[in-house]
């Protein structure tokens, strides 16, 4: 069997390593840039909702949307119906930053994909796709508590 995970695993390292390099002008560590992204994404989104978007548990979430506020790339603000809901906001500088991570994410986009045919692209999305809903399945499955049967 081909080692497919290791290869998706192999990509997203290296992605996420070169993305740590380059944002560290602007104090943006360990993948604290995909919560930023998401946030400017979805403002007033809950902290429960974006660790589930970006698929890690609560308390990794919660660590990084610290350190984003603490360095004023977002903000918390209460609900206005429920005061004990916090809901996540980019700040001004949050969003300053955004369309330069964009930019990064597109052209990372760009060169994996260059000498795929537009047809080969639609291909490869709906098959990683597929992945990801498979995985989903299991992610939930533990992240409730229960293991997985081999």
């Amino acid at each position: 069997m081909k080692e497919i995970l290791r290869e998706i695993g192999m990509i997203g390292r290296a992605l996420d390593s070169i993305s740590n390099i380059e944002f560290k002008d602007f104090n943006l560590t360990k993948g604290q840039y995909l919560y930023l992204v998401r946030i400017c994404e979805n403002p007033g989104i809950i902290q429960e909702k974006l660790a589930e978007m970006i698929k890690v548990d609560r308390t990794t979430a919660a660590r990084s949307i610290k350190k984003l506020e603490m360095n004023g790339f977002i903000e918390k603000k209460e609900d206005q119906k429920n005061k004990k809901i916090k809901k996540l906001f980019p700040t001004e500088k949050g969003e300053q930053v955004y369309p330069f991570i964009k930019r990064e994410n597109d052209y990372s986009n760009e060169i994996a994909l260059a000498g795929f045919s537009e047809s080969e692209i639609e291909v490869i999305y709906n098959l990683l796709y597929r992945i990801r809903k498979n995985i989903e399945k299991d992610w939930e499955l533990v992240k409730k508590g229960k293991k997985r049967i081999y």
